[in-house]
């Protein structure tokens, strides 16, 4: 009598699973090895192979053959596929392969030309005794064939990385070529899957899965990219139960991988490409990444892959003939995926070394090999015995990788252009605005809400910063027409400011992207708060009154420390409260030797690149009496290291976005008069000024900034790249709340 599906064998499986595949994982990366190899060989020590051979009443028991029970894994499988291909989709990342398309495009071409051909042989070849049926040779040898010619993206970024080489020349090519291989590899894939579906080849059902597939990609590209980055704003921003981006972003996968089931191609393509444009989203924070990633990564990678290695049973390589077909089949491999990547290197204008690191590079299989294996076993394009021949040379070729890939790479000196690449992309990686992922501005109609829409507008369009416009209504009732027509002011300053910033860009990403609309708020405080829990990286903040005398208003005091991260205000005074946007900034930053003053300097160098202004870098040092006593009788100081070393830092940060920095050291008798003082002098419109809020019952940045705070004629910019929250006390004696904010944003 056969018993229906049992939910604790289920469960006992899966737990089994995903502890051993866990612990297997681990002691493989400790041994230099990826992860994926310890879960594969954790499933083979719980199949037939091992544990069927020693304790077969504990496997059968564990993993009975009951068809009902078995299905239960298979689904856990599918959905394994299906989140790994999207995962893999959200790391590929195009820009990589943007830098080094030429060599990329070559090697990938004849990367996948030269092993496919090899395997179409080898399927040709084989002895009809190792073919799944009589009259499916040909989708045999297709299958070979791609099983020959993918490369595992996942594996070769993580192997490069860990050597160290990711940001070198020959890391990023061949990452580029990865990533070009993995798309052409999933392409071809979903059309030959589409095709075993059939059990057939015609001219119909090729040319009706091409099409599809052509017009899939376009109009991904295309419209769905836009699509996709709206789907997910939109319920990152207005859904409010937990983790509702999460489903958003699987809603999208299984919606494009559906679409491309009905086209008449696999469901791994429409995975594939979600995950790129997924990855591709200005809303997908760190924070929503990783939740995405531990799902996929904490359970239902060691699973999948630990289920691999249960239906393989090397029990069949004992065979000498499928024995000698695994070793045929791993040369084979490694041959035409080294030879076919070394040709292309070297057609992409590569030197020997570095085509010879490539062909090592390319060679891993890893998960990319174990997925098309896996589908191949499951639509009867493989029988068993071809499964795990191609599972072996899955975990030869991966396990290879690292030590000969690492052999090539030591012989590949860095060259003077590529170090001097590496050092300004390092300093760049370190840079406040680069970790800012969304900003947020928060405004209300007067001269200094309209400057701070037109400085975080340059910000955000030279920058690519999606960012988001909080109109802070004030005083005016919250549905009149006058508050609406602010807010559009408002958006409207904001977006000129993006398009000025977007020329003078020197990246080809796409333009920033501002969001726009309308929601009533009871008041600005619980506004910015609200608004604040949706992941932003940076908070602008422009109301008047913004300061009475040295100290600001209580409502900037609130407004502030209701966002938990990263905050600037902005000030007009000047020029700036006739003509908000006047264009050509001409900007003072005052600096020390502190993070936070170059931030502040990062950010001014933006807004000058922006708007095709100037910068001057002031480092002020408040003179010691024995100083002043040695000026006074006309010898010169040095300046200090530090001084010196702070300003050529600035320096080559401007020059690495095309700003000339103008630098000043001075030694005072009183920094902020000096900063007052040459701000006047120099006719600037701007000063900025990089701060942290010191604690304190209102927001208090220090002496310095309090005076020019006090003092200055020019417009303001007070920058801080850490929380106010922490530095002073709650809202006691802060004053009351204003009536209303309206959100355009």
């Amino acid at each position: 009598m056969e018993h229906g599906p049992s939910v604790a064998v289920f469960l006992s499986q899966i737990v089994v699973l995903l502890v051993m595949g866990r612990i297997a994982g681990e002691l493989m990366q400790r041994i230099g090895q990826p992860p994926v190899i310890g879960q594969i060989i954790a499933g083979v020590l719980m199949g037939p192979s091992v544990l069927g051979a020693l304790a077969p009443d504990l496997q059968h028991h564990l993993f009975p053959a009951a068809p009902v029970q078995k299905a239960m894994l298979d689904a856990v499988a599918q959905l394994g596929i299906f989140l790994l291909l999207l995962l893999t989709g959200m790391e590929t990342d195009l820009s990589v392969f943007r830098q080094a398309r030429r060599p990329a495009i070559s090697i990938s071409i004849t990367g996948i030309i030269v092993p496919f051909a090899c395997g179409l042989a080898l399927g040709y070849l084989l002895p009809q005794s190792l073919l799944p049926s009589s009259g499916g040779r040909l989708i045999t040898a297709l299958f070979l064939g791609t099983a020959l010619s993918v490369s595992s993206v996942k594996i070769v970024a993580l192997v490069v990385r860990d050597l160290g080489f990711l940001r070198r020349t020959v890391g990023q090519v061949i990452i580029a070529a990865a990533i070009l291989d993995d798309t052409i590899g999933w392409i071809i894939m979903s059309v030959i899957f589409g095709l075993a579906l059939t059990g057939k080849i015609d001219i119909a059902t090729v040319s009706r899965a091409a099409l599809g597939t052509a017009l899939f990609l376009t109009l991904s590209f295309t419209v769905g990219r836009r699509l996709v980055f709206r789907l997910i704003r939109w319920a990152n921003d207005n859904l409010k139960s937990e983790m509702a981006p999460i489903s958003m972003i699987l809603a999208i996968g299984g919606a494009l991988a559906l679409l491309t089931e009905a086209i008449g191609v696999h469901f791994v393509l429409g995975a594939f490409i979600a995950g790129i444009l997924i990855g591709q989203s200005p809303i997908l924070t760190r924070q929503i990444d990783a939740q995405l990633r531990g799902l996929i990564v904490a359970l239902f990678m060691p699973v999948f892959f630990a289920l691999v290695g249960v239906a393989t049973d090397l029990a069949a390589l004992a065979k000498p003939d499928l024995l000698l077909l695994t070793a045929g089949l791993i040369l084979l491999a490694s041959a035409g995926k080294f030879s076919g990547a070394f040709l292309g290197g070297r057609i992409g204008g590569l030197g020997y070394a570095e085509s010879l690191a490539v062909g090592c590079g390319m060679n891993a299989r890893g998960s990319t090999e174990v997925i098309v294996a896996t589908i191949g076993l499951s639509m009867g394009a493989l029988d068993q015995n071809l499964f795990t021949a191609i599972v072996a040379m899955a975990v030869v070729t991966t396990m290879a990788m690292p030590p000969t890939l690492r052999w090539a790479l030591q012989r590949l000196p860095v060259r003077h252009e590529e170090q001097a690449r590496l050092e300004r992309e390092q300093l760049e990686s370190q840079s406040f605005l680069s970790r800012v992922e969304r900003l947020l501005v928060a405004v209300d109609a007067s001269p200094s809400g309209l400057f701070a829409s037109h400085l975080v507008g340059l910000a955000a369009g030279v920058r690519r910063i999606p960012t988001t416009i909080l109109h802070v209504a004030g005083t005016v009732p919250k549905d009149s027409d006058a508050t609406r027509r602010e807010a559009q002011r408002s958006t409207a300053t904001l977006k000129a400011g993006v398009d000025a910033g977007d020329e003078s860009a020197v990246t080809s990403a796409d333009k920033a992207d501002v969001l726009s609309r309308s929601e009533v708020h009871t008041d600005s405080e619980d506004a910015i708060e609200t608004e604040a829990r949706k992941g932003y990286g940076l908070l602008v903040l422009g109301r008047e009154p913004a300061a009475v005398g040295a100290a600001f208003d209580p409502r900037i005091t609130r407004n502030v420390t209701d966002f938990a991260g990263p905050f600037a205000i902005a000030i007009a005074r000047g020029v700036h409260r006739q003509r908000p946007s006047e264009p050509k900034l001409k900007i003072l930053v005052a600096v020390t030797g502190t993070r936070v003053s170059l931030q502040g300097a990062e950010l001014a160098i933006a807004l000058a690149q922006a708007s095709r202004g100037t910068v001057t870098a002031l480092y002020v040092t408040v003179a010691k009496p024995a100083a002043r006593w040695r000026q006074r009788f006309g010898r010169a100081l040095a300046p200090q290291h530090s001084a010196v070393a702070t300003m050529r830092e600035i320096e080559e940060f401007g020059e690495h976005y095309g700003v000339a920095v103008k630098t000043e050291i001075r030694l005072v008798d009183s920094a902020p008069a000096a900063i007052v003082n040459h701000a006047q002098e120099g006719s600037h419109t701007l000063l900025v000024m990089g701060v942290s809020a010191r604690p304190a019952d209102h927001l208090f940045f220090g002496h310095v900034p309090a005076e020019v705070l006090e003092n200055a004629t020019c417009s303001l910019l007070f920058v801080s790249g850490e929380s106010a929250a922490g530095a002073r006390a709650p809202h006691a004696g802060a004053g009351t709340r204003p009536g209303t904010a309206v959100k355009t944003g």
